[in-house]
C-alpha cells in the first residue's frame, strides 16, 4: 500500500484487535478470522493486530507470527493492516520483517519501557525498526510526557516511512504543542485514548483514534468519526456519553472488557491470560448492561 493511501486510511479508526483464545487457552483462529472479516465489512479502515488490545505481552512470537499472518489474509486490501512489535531490538526488527513479508501495510511501534528515557536512544530504538522495513509505514505510540516533538521530527527526517503517531498522553494540550513541535502536516495524528479522548485531540489536530470499541460495535466508533470529520461536536458528545461507561469500564480493565461484550454477542471467548485479568462477576454483568442498553 503506497503511504498516501496508508495515511488516508489511518485518518479514520483504527480498530484495535483482540486476539481470541478457546477455553483451553490457544489462540482461536477461527474467531479471530471472523472478527477480522466483522471489521472489514463494517467499513473500518485499518486494524491493528498484536497491539495492547491484542494482548502482545501475553503471545508467544510464533502466536504473533500467526495472528498477523491471519489478519493480512483475511483483512487487506480491504482494510490496513498494522502488526504490533517491540521489545528489544533485534526482536522487534524480526517481527516487522516478517509483518512486511505477510503482507502487512505497517508496524506499531510498541513504546520502550518508560526508564529507557527520552533522547538519542528512543530516536534509534524506532529508527532501527523503521529502517528494517522501508517498504511499509511506521507508526509510533506517544506515551511519555517528556517526550518532545523535536525528537520525532528528528525521526521522521531520518526515516520518511514512519508516517503515524499514536498519541496516549490525555492531556491536549500537550498533545497540541508536541505535533505541531514535531510537523502537524508531515504525520497522521491518532489518539490513543479512544472515543473518550477523540473530541478533544480532534480539536487541535488528531485526524484519527485507535479504537477497542470498535470490534464491538463498528458502527458507534465509526459515527463518531463522521460527526468530528463534519465538526459536529453536538453530535460527537453524543455519541461520547452512549460510549462513555463502556470505555471508562474498558480504560480500567483492558482486554478483558472488549472479549466479554464479544462473548455477550457470541463472537469470543472471554478467556484473557496473565498479566490481564478476567473481569469479577460484577464487571462481566455492567459489560451485559451496557450492551443491552445500546
Amino acid at each position: 500500500m503506497a503511504f498516501e493511501e496508508l495515511s488516508a486510511r489511518l485518518a479514520g479508526v483504527v480498530a484495535t484487535a483482540v486476539t481470541p483464545f478457546s477455553s483451553d487457552g490457544g489462540v482461536d483462529e477461527a474467531a479471530h478470522t471472523a472478527l477480522l472479516e466483522r471489521l472489514t465489512l463494517a467499513g473500518v479502515p485499518a486494524i491493528e493486530v498484536n497491539g495492547r488490545a491484542g494482548e502482545f505481552d501475553a503471545l508467544s512470537a510464533g502466536e504473533a507470527a500467526r495472528v498477523l499472518e491471519v489478519a493480512a489474509r483475511v483483512a487487506g486490501p480491504r482494510a490496513a493492516v498494522l502488526c504490533g512489535v517491540g521489545r528489544d531490538v533485534s526482536t522487534a526488527t524480526a517481527a516487522a520483517r516478517h509483518a512486511r513479508d505477510a503482507g502487512a501495510d505497517a508496524v506499531s511501534v510498541h513504546p520502550p519501557a518508560p526508564h529507557a528515557g527520552p533522547g538519542a536512544g528512543w530516536i534509534a530504538y524506532h529508527a532501527a525498526i523503521a529502517s528494517a522495513v522501508p517498504e511499509i509505514g511506521v507508526v509510533v505510540h506517544l506515551a511519555d510526557e517528556r517526550l518532545s516533538g523535536s525528537l520525532l521530527a528528528r525521526l521522521g527526517e531520518r526515516c520518511p516511512n514512519v508516517v503515524g503517531a499514536v498519541c496516549s498522553v490525555p492531556d491536549p494540550v500537550w498533545f497540541a504543542s508536541f505535533a505541531r513541535d514535531a510537523g502537524l502536516e508531515r504525520f497522521v495524528w491518532l489518539t490513543g485514548g479512544g472515543e473518550l479522548a477523540a473530541p478533544a485531540h480532534a480539536a487541535v489536530g488528531a485526524r484519527g483514534f485507535t479504537s477497542g470499541l470498535a470490534t464491538v460495535r463498528p458502527d458507534l466508533a465509526l459515527a463518531v468519526q463522521t460527526a468530528l470529520v463534519k465538526g459536529d461536536l453536538p453530535e460527537a458528545m453524543r455519541l461520547w456519553e452512549v460510549v462513555r461507561p463502556f470505555e471508562e469500564l474498558r480504560a480500567r480493565a483492558g482486554a478483558a472488557v472488549v472479549k466479554e461484550a464479544l462473548t455477550a454477542q457470541g463472537l469470543c471467548h472471554r478467556t484473557v491470560r496473565p498479566p490481564h485479568a478476567p473481569l469479577s462477576r460484577d464487571q462481566q454483568s455492567s459489560v451485559w448492561s451496557l450492551l443491552s442498553a445500546w
